[in-house]
């Protein structure tokens, strides 16, 4: 049987149900999530991609995503890198028709933890249960990518309370003053600069300031 792509334009629940032309249900693929250890979701992705091809489930392991959304880090001389800031740090979604075989092949992978779904319980109460995979529904694979696609570009600076700062542009040009409030999402920072002969808080944007050593 050939596995067969979720379109998100149908029902996942209709396609499982779905008979093939000789009367078979056809293997279908879904989106599962799957934790893994923190800050190896990049190393997770190329090994299962590599095992999937050696283990001979490439056919069914079909796609392993990171959503990632654009970010910048703000580096101390001012300048900045684009990076990419991961939605759910500490997961990876993969596309997959699930059998004991691609469950095998994800979860003896290093650095997995398990899938994410229901823990089905033991006879015994001291034994912990085995987590069954559970698949996202087309409403949360939506939301997840369409959150990855449309998030604004989150900007990481190199500052904390307490820097010492130098405004290079703008109004404030060549004061200098220290950091009271960082706010990333707005590209934006808080500090106190000397005005006049006092202390006074003044908003300004990262792109107008660098760091003192």
């Amino acid at each position: 049987m050939s596995p067969v792509s979720e379109p998100l334009s149908e029902s996942p629940l209709e396609l499982l149900e779905a008979p093939a032309p000789g009367g078979e249900k056809l293997q279908v693929a879904r989106w599962y999530a799957v934790q893994v250890a923190s800050s190896c979701e990049k190393k997770v992705k190329a090994t299962l991609e590599q095992r999937a091809v050696t283990l001979g489930v490439d056919n069914r392991i079909l796609e392993i995503e990171i959503p990632q959304t654009p970010g910048v880090k703000l580096k101390k001389d001012g300048t900045r890198q684009s990076t990419e800031e991961k939605v759910f740090p500490g997961y990876v979604l993969v596309r997959m028709v699930l059998d004991e075989d691609t469950m095998m092949a994800v979860r003896s992978t290093p650095n997995v933890i398990n899938f994410v779904g229901a823990e089905e319980r033991r006879a015994t109460a001291k034994a912990r249960g085995h987590i069954k995979p559970r698949p996202l529904s087309r409403n949360e694979v939506d939301r997840i990518f369409k959150r990855a696609a449309e998030k604004k570009a989150v900007v990481k600076v190199d500052l904390t309370e307490g820097d010492q700062i130098l405004v290079t542009a703008g109004p404030f040009k060549d004061f200098q003053g220290e950091v009271i409030e960082v706010s990333g999402e707005r590209n934006k920072l808080k500090a106190l600069l000397s005005i006049f002969g006092r202390e006074t808080p003044v908003e300004l944007e990262f792109a107008q300031i660098s760091k003192q050593s």
